[in-house]
């Protein structure tokens, strides 16, 4: 293969960890990557199906992509991921152009199977069933989006079964990569100067679980990885609330190279509806572990995903979720409007337990204050503080004004003097002079630490 690509990417980090090892497997081939689709010989989707519009964003594109196709005959159009894993075969009826569809379980076989399309002279499917171990994915070359900080994946799939949620339909039961193995990579990346990664997992607190049932290994995980040499920063995502154990925490406190920031999806704070969701906790267990937790970890910054509108949700619930809410004062959520899924328990409730739109849209604007309340309260206390940024390039508002996070994982925005900017990778310490419920600005103090990374990441070790 030769010639351009472009790969669009919807949904979480493992969507983008996927891409990022589709983009090395393209380029392995000769292929270069494009920002313009009128230039790119390949162009591939790489879908979500979390939320209910991820149907209509992927046929909208598939629609546009139709028209350039048009115009350029021999562009090859593929779907992967987990909205492929779902539809299948009714890609390619309701989109014919597409050429190539493959799944959540062989992304190592995406370039052999637009191969198979352009020597076979019409489209192909393939969709496995069952989740492989990681090993073939993981041996993938890998074209990261920034050379100094990685995603590392340490286990794919859910064993877990909340209501609203269709991930364990379209990535399969938990299987954990060995051990040794999630190591061995992370040293490699740290060899080439990444200083920062972050392990990935559907439930990451429950890593090994298949593998042993002795010991809780993801503490042990985050400590080997911690001491590997050259790595400065730590963090994983996402870890499921019923499963955050002692040892985990007593890991983020005591490794150093652990990063203070815990995203710990709370969902809903009423217990009727937690119940509903299959959660396995109730509003004052969650707390009492957030508690314990920062307790444990100083200066602990703390993030979460909240849903608004859950079928059956009564003004009664909402209120009890802003009660949780004010209480655990995040430093930031990711809040949703209830998306009811084809295939899930609560999206085949009948229409009459859905909450009106009008209802949902006045609790989600409610919420919304009482989050960025709590955030711009947490990022007050901030302000006087000399915080160590990681530099992540430009502000996209302002080239002169450098922009960067702290280990609490908050953006900062300092501006530079003389317009040189530090260059990405680079460790800042900056003066924290105000802040927003969104960011931090401050003033630099001095740099730290300068890069080391070489430009690009050899293949991923298993």
């Amino acid at each position: 293969m030769a010639g351009k690509y472009l790969i669009r990417t919807f949904g979480c980090q493992m969507n983008v960890h996927d891409s990022e090892r589709l983009a090395g497997a393209l380029e392995a081939e000769g292929m270069e990557p494009t920002d313009d689709v009128e230039q790119a010989d390949v162009v591939l989707l790489n879908t979500c199906c979390i939320r209910e519009n991820a149907d209509n964003k992927l046929y909208g594109h598939l629609g546009h992509l139709k028209s350039v196709k048009d115009r350029h005959p021999g562009m090859q159009i593929a779907v992967g991921g987990c909205l492929a894993q779902k539809d299948r075969d009714l890609i390619q009826t309701r989109a014919p152009q597409v050429d190539a569809v493959f799944g959540t379980h062989n992304v190592s076989r995406a370039v052999d199977l637009l191969r198979a399309a352009a020597e076979g002279g019409g489209p192909v499917m393939e969709i496995l069933d069952e989740a492989r171990l990681l090993d073939d994915e993981s041996a993938l070359p890998v074209r990261r989006g920034l050379p100094y900080t990685a995603w590392v994946t340490i286990q794919i799939g859910c064993d877990n079964s909340c209501a609203f949620c269709i991930v364990p339909s379209v990535r399969g039961k938990e299987i954990s990569r060995p051990f040794d193995g999630i190591v061995a990579e992370v040293e490699v990346l740290a060899g080439a100067g990444t200083v920062e990664v972050t392990l990935l997992g559907q439930n990451v607190n429950s890593y090994g679980r298949d593998l042993t049932r002795r010991r809780p290994l993801f503490a042990e995980l985050l400590r080997a990885v911690g001491s590997v040499e050259g790595i400065r920063r730590v963090r994983y995502t996402s870890p499921h609330p019923k499963d955050l154990r002692p040892e985990t925490i007593a890991a983020m406190a005591e490794v150093p190279t652990v990063c203070e920031h815990l995203h710990l999806p709370l969902q809903a704070g009423s217990d009727r509806v937690l119940a509903a969701m299959h959660r396995g906790y109730t509003g004052r267990r969650y707390l009492e572990r957030l508690a314990g937790a920062r307790a444990a970890v100083p200066d602990l910054a703390v993030t979460t995903d909240l849903i608004v509108g859950f079928p059956g949700e009564t003004d009664d619930d909402f209120e009890r979720t802003l009660e949780v809410v004010a209480e655990a004062e995040y430093d930031s959520a990711y809040t949703f409007l209830f998306s009811p899924r084809p295939g899930t328990e609560a999206g085949e409730l009948p229409p009459e337990r859905f909450v009106p739109a009008d209802v949902a849209a006045e609790r989600f604007e409610r919420l919304r204050v009482v989050v960025e309340r709590s955030a711009l309260a947490r990022h007050q206390g901030r302000i006087g503080r000399t915080e160590e940024v990681l530099v992540e390039g430009p502000s996209k508002r302002d080239p002169a004004v450098a922009t960067g996070r702290t280990r609490q994982n908050k953006l900062v925005h300092f501006p530079v003097a003389d317009g040189i900017l530090p260059a990405a990778g680079t460790f800042a310490d900056v003066v924290i002079t105000a802040a927003a419920p969104h960011h931090l600005t401050g003033e630099l103090v001095e740099i730290t630490a300068r890069p080391r990374h070489r430009v690009r990441i050899p293949v991923a070790v298993v």
